[in-house]
């Protein structure tokens, strides 16, 4: 099993934040949008130095979205950012038909996704957002997994020509990949190597299935890492290429079990390849009140359920 080790955690928020303010001072058409969260959204830097590029639309999500199709008439490349509940289930149909629709080069980029928003509850925290965007054509999902790769991808996507949903999250996670790395959309990156199982992850639960690796290697399980950071357009590829040496999955995600990364895999496999499959992802329910911590245990997105999800992968093979 390949060691990653950390120096630090930071919130994957703040990577985006990071990545504006390269965009600020690198790309003039770069204007960024937000419904009364800047702070939440770290674009302080953003602002400062491009106080012209900013426009702040209050608690008007959709209005937000309107204005963002607008802007790419005249060549520009809005960041729309909100809270990922308010960026996708509050806006959905202005998404559809303004942006999606007649393809506009809108970046939506959601914050505080999944359970790990934390004790704000189900109100605040989404669930569903990976699927919902991805059903739309046309529509890039982004999920990266630690502050490094969402700086990465926050200025990868700039030079992309099309509608992008990026999503990120609000807890202090280890940072462990490469602070020059080159984001590839669509290309997945191959966490670890191995040839028992194949283990594909994304956004937090990256880190979560690196640790489960390390468990699993001291009972004698190889497992295979990836880390799916492209929902959509997914890496059929890598795949196919990995459950060819290992004749196993599971897929881990801070998402509902439906409609997320688990069943995108699982389309690519009942056309190519049947094998079992297990899922870590949230059992079709809503969140509730409690700390990150809490709350991934209680609804089954730890190192250790990945682990048991292997073992059950493995013995179905068998």
């Amino acid at each position: 099993m390949k060691k990653y080790t950390f120096t630090e955690k930071k919130d994957t928020r703040s990577g985006f934040g990071a990545g504006m303010h390269v965009l600020g001072q690198q790309n003039p058409n770069v204007v960024a949008l937000c419904a009364d969260l800047v702070g939440s959204l770290k674009l302080e830097p953003f602002i400062k130095e491009n106080p012209d590029r900013f426009i702040q639309c209050g608690i008007s999500e959709a209005n937000m979205i309107g204005v963002s199709a607008g802007l790419t008439i005249g060549g520009k490349i809005p960041f729309a950012t909100t809270f990922a509940n308010f960026a996708t289930g509050r806006v959905y149909d202005q998404i559809r038909q303004s942006v999606a629709y007649s393809n506009k080069n809108v970046k939506i980029c959601a914050s505080h996704a999944g359970l790990t928003l934390g004790e704000d509850g189900a109100t605040h925290q989404i669930l569903e957002d990976l699927g919902m965007m991805k059903m739309l054509p046309g529509m890039t999902v982004i999920n990266p997994c630690d502050y490094n790769q969402t700086k990465a991808a926050t200025i990868a996507i700039a030079d992309y020509e099309g509608p992008v949903y990026l999503r990120f999250g609000r807890p202090v996670i280890p940072v462990f990949t490469d602070a020059d790395q080159k984001f590839e959309i669509g290309k997945a990156w191959m966490v670890n190597e191995g040839t028992d199982v194949s283990i594909f992850a994304t956004g937090h639960m990256v880190w979560e299935a690196i640790q489960a690796g390390e468990l699993l290697e001291a009972e004698g399980i190889n497992a295979e890492i990836i880390n799916i950071h492209t929902i959509k357009p997914l890496d059929e590829e890598a795949i196919l290429k990995s459950v060819e040496k290992t004749g196993c999955v599971v897929t881990a995600e801070e998402h509902n079990r439906i409609g997320g990364l688990g069943d995108s895999v699982a389309q690519v496999l009942v056309k190519n390849k049947l094998v079992p499959q297990e899922y870590v992802a949230v059992n079709d329910s809503f969140g509730e009140s409690g700390t990150p911590t809490q709350l991934m245990e209680k609804y089954g997105l730890t190192a250790k359920h990945i682990v048991e999800a292997a073992k059950r992968a493995i013995e179905r093979k068998s």
